[in-house]
């Protein structure tokens, strides 16, 4: 590790042990990064130095009408906070700063400002509470937020000394998008709109990012300057391509690093733009692909799959590259949306360890089923419990290697992620001769059922292929005789009727689809599954009510 900008080493102290850390790779021409980078000067500054000043970097709705900001507008933005950061708040580089806002240019512009600063981001979701924020503020001990105003309650509940959520080491929120005395924009109006980037050594870290808690308990992944670049240098690279005159739009929120990087870095790195929105529907979300005119659009398989539904009620020719990731995409979803659209879906596979997508392929090379292959600057393969690699076809585990990895945050479970310098995504996958990845279950979805392995997204994919089905999760349940049973957990479209009839309909379908003792033995219908706020399905939940039941 080069030497630090850091003044405040907290976050840094808690990285693993170098014993810990997984191998990085840096073996493409683009990875060569220098040993000082400051990852906000060059997503931004250097577009405004190649003379993109001018062109638009964020859009968004302003009286419903499109208004975009332009690169030398945001530079002036994100300047002027970065100067409240340090003249005002009296930050020095290495102290975090909690971020809390949903997808708008205010917060866009304070997460630039904060890694510009050398200061550490902790953004969080929009929709945690204080119960869910507390414990990522007494990992992560910020100082000071950053707050969307129209977000104020469950965070201020966070500052109440007499409180069951307080954190001591809040001292100040700072309130956005809010015009009262002492707010963040009434504390910009006097600043200039010129600031330098921080001289910070690539490998200081940027951003902690908590996981988004599908296994229940959220761990606080570190990364660096450089991870912020490279996760640019890789798949939007490689996969989308992109162009300056793009524009991005989508669902993930900037505190989710999937979309952190396809709502922002992505764009900003390639001089191209972004549409931000606060909140989105599948309706919404094609409505402003049409009021845009958007190029490139990040979500979830659920929203693409509803998607699909509407689409003929908007004009969304400008569309011509939609990525999914966040979940496994399900190939009937996968065939629906082309059959509404014509587009090919491009699946990738990331993970918050890894800041990005790292499995992924273009529309003229998917193979169906396949997540896709390794794309360049990652190294992937499928091993055994033992490490050893399995040969193509066999189920394991997946292992991946690349310019960035899992930096756990003070955390015994980093052992257990990175072994033998790979990392260790918690997902089971076959890999055929070709080095196309198939994805089979998370590891721990894995149901044994009667001595045979079942996963359980597999069945998820031939329900989901059911006119009637809407959404659905797979699980196993205690079972005295079989140890355990496939168990559907099934939302039906609307006019449905989820009666006994329907669970035998269901049933046969799926013994018709696939395997027939792979078909769900319990079938219970619900209004909605529960999911995380990047639209995840958190299948512990699931389980949990099975082994309840």
């Amino acid at each position: 590790m080069t030497h630090t900008a850091h003044v405040d080493t907290y976050a840094r102290d808690r990285l693993p042990p170098a014993a810990q850390w997984p191998d990085l790779v840096f073996d493409l021409p683009e990875l060569q990064y220098p040993p000082r980078l400051n990852a906000a000067a060059e997503l931004l500054d250097r577009q405004v130095e190649c003379g993109h000043a001018d062109r638009p970097a964020l859009w968004q709705l302003v009286d419903g009408v499109p208004t975009c900001a332009t690169y030398a507008q945001l530079q002036y933005r994100v300047n002027q906070i970065a100067r409240v950061l340090v003249e005002d708040l009296g930050l020095v580089p290495g102290e975090r700063v909690l971020l809390r806002g949903p997808n708008n240019p205010m917060m866009a512009a304070c997460w630039l400002a904060v890694v510009k600063a050398g200061l550490i981001a902790v953004a969080t979701m929009p929709l945690l509470r204080a119960r869910d924020l507390a414990p990522i503020i007494a990992r992560a001990r910020p100082r000071i937020a950053l707050c969307d105003v129209a977000l104020w309650q469950d965070l201020a509940t966070c500052t109440n000394p007499n409180g069951e959520f307080y954190c001591d080491s809040l001292e100040r929120i700072c309130y956005f998008n809010d015009g009262e005395f002492g707010s963040l924009d009434m504390m910009l109006r006097e600043k200039p709109g010129d600031f330098r980037a921080v001289d910070t050594a690539a490998d200081d870290i940027a951003l902690i990012a908590f996981t988004s808690g599908t296994t229940g308990v959220p761990k606080g992944t570190m990364h660096f300057h450089r991870d912020v670049v490279a996760m640019c240098d890789c798949f939007p690279q490689s996969i989308l391509k992109v162009r300056p005159d793009e524009i991005f739009c989508g669902t993930p929120p900037l505190a989710f690093t999937f979309g952190l990087g396809g709502m922002l870095a992505f764009p900003l790195r390639y001089g191209a733009s972004t549409v931000l929105t606060e909140k989105a529907t599948p309706d919404s979300l094609l409505a402003t692909i049409a009021a845009f005119r958007a190029t490139t659009c990040f979500t979830a398989p659920t929203f693409y799959r509803q998607m699909a539904a509407l689409a003929k009620k908007h004009d969304i020719g400008s569309l011509r590259k939609c990525v999914s990731a966040g979940e496994a995409l399900p190939d009937a979803t996968r065939q629906l949306f082309k059959k509404a659209t014509g587009i090919e879906l491009i699946d990738g596979i990331g993970a918050t360890e890894m800041i990005h997508i790292f499995i992924s392929h273009t529309p003229e090379t998917v193979r169906r089923g396949a997540t896709g292959y390794a794309i360049p600057g990652y190294q992937a393969r499928v091993v055994d419990d033992a490490g050893n690699p399995c040969p193509p076809g066999v189920i394991g585990r997946l292992a991946v290697k690349g310019p960035t990895g899992c930096r756990y945050m003070d955390d015994p479970r980093q052992a257990d992620y990175v072994k033998n310098g790979w990392n260790l995504t918690g997902d089971a996958y076959l890999m055929d001769a070709d080095g196309y990845f198939f994805y089979q279950a998370r590891t721990d979805d894995m149901i044994v059922t009667a001595g045979y392995n079942v996963a359980g997204p597999e069945v998820e994919a031939c329900l989901l292929a059911h006119p009637d089905v809407a959404e659905c999760g797979v699980v196993g349940a205690p079972d005295a005789e079989r140890g355990q049973i496939v168990k559907a957990y099934v939302v039906l479209k609307p006019g449905r009727k989820g009666d006994a009839a329907m669970v035998r309909a269901l049933q046969d379908y799926v013994k018709a689809g696939i395997a027939p003792y792979k078909y769900p033995r319990a079938i219970e219908f619900m209004a909605a599954l529960p999911r995380t706020e990047t639209g995840k399905l958190q299948r512990f939940r699931l389980r949990q009510a099975a082994a309840g039941d």
